[in-house]
């Protein structure tokens, strides 16, 4: 009788150093100047003298996952852009208070490790931190036998941030009269795909495979589109507009997700028609009988970030996304909350409208 062995139960030591070196290549890509030292240490070093630079430097931090989007990738056995989706959720969470990213860290939980496919998230990871401008300065990777099939994972991450307190985007800023600056979203991210894969694939018995023409391309390639990475967009906003809040559209909508950068004195009307509702959500609500109320609560219905701007620095704001590719338009304006408004359950956003 022979003894025991970690690999007997499941866990591979060799694989994972495999997976190691065929990550590094990505990892080297998504570096700052600020890192010290390479992958393969306890803990990740970060040069903090940069923060003597600031005034009054506040540190921000984020922490979140892409939720069952990765069932997506794991059945179209594609790897290498659930990373942007990551990226994507962590660093777009910092921005809106005007936090630069600085640097992120990953956790990969697996059933199996397969160097090829940890190598492949990895990628995704190191390219997004590349568009947001932040280094991936360490990571896990966790095999997990019988916890995870072999072929099932999840990943997880936290980035930190800093930003000038003279600086701080906020609710303490806005003021009525502050339009709501809608930046188009690439689909559905990372949120609500538990709603989705019920109503498409399991109800609607879709095919992933599925050609289908109003999205022109299959639908598993529509429900992968990778989450928009709006951080150098929304620094430079910051920078050089009058813009005093930013809200990332994310689970709950875009009237929860607006309504948290808002003052409770102040309210946001939101116009539907100044945007067409992308195919996808139509396919989701007429699929599944999905009443607008629940979509637009689960969902971000085309917009994934929103700024809140002064009216007289709009038409710059918006030209200034369009010079870093985004689609973006004035979709509605902060008011007073008058002495007479309840606001019932709908809280102190509305939306108004039909979308054409």
């Amino acid at each position: 009788m022979t003894g025991a062995t970690y690999e007997a139960a499941g866990v591979s030591i060799e694989a994972g150093d495999k997976a190691v070196e065929l990550m590094k290549v990505w990892v080297d890509q998504a570096r700052r100047p600020e890192m010290i030292g390479g992958i393969g240490g306890f803990a990740g070093l970060f040069d903090a003298s940069l923060l003597k630079s600031y005034e009054r430097p506040l540190l921000a931090s984020s922490a979140d996952g892409v939720g069952t989007k990765v069932a997506i990738a794991q059945a179209l056995d594609k790897h290498d852009t659930i990373g942007f989706d990551l990226v994507g959720m962590l660093v777009d969470d910092l921005v809106v208070c005007g936090a630069e990213p600085l640097f992120l860290t990953d956790y990969i939980a697996t059933g199996r490790v397969v160097p090829e496919r940890i190598a492949a998230i990895v990628k995704g990871i190191a390219e997004a931190c590349v568009a947001a401008g932040c280094g991936l300065i360490g990571g896990e990777t966790a095999e997990h036998p019988g916890l995870l099939g072999p072929d099932e994972y999840d990943v997880a991450g936290s980035t930190t941030g800093v930003v000038e307190a003279s600086q701080l985007l906020g609710p303490g800023r806005v003021r009525p009269g502050d339009v709501v600056i809608a930046m188009a979203s690439s689909g559905l991210h990372s949120n609500g795909y538990s709603l989705v894969r019920h109503v498409l694939l399991e109800e609607g018995k879709r095919a992933l495979d599925e050609y289908v023409d109003d999205l022109g391309r299959t639908l598993g390639e529509e429900l992968l589109e990778p989450t928009r990475i709006y951080a150098k967009a929304c620094l430079d906003l910051a920078k050089n507009t009058e813009t005093h809040a930013m809200s990332h559209i994310t689970g709950g909508g875009l009237a929860a997700n607006l309504e948290r950068v808002l003052p409770v004195e102040l309210a946001a009307r939101l116009d539907r028609t100044t945007w067409t509702l992308p195919p996808i959500f139509r396919l989701v609500a007429e699929t599944g009988g999905v009443a607008r109320e629940d979509l637009e609560r689960t969902l971000n219905c085309g917009v994934g970030m929103v700024s809140l701007t002064a009216a007289s620095d709009a038409d710059r704001a918006i030209s200034l996304l369009a010079g870093h590719g985004f689609d973006a338009w004035v979709a509605g304006t902060v008011e007073t909350a008058g002495a007479d408004d309840s606001f019932d359950d709908r809280g102190r956003v509305t939306l108004h409208g039909d979308h054409p």
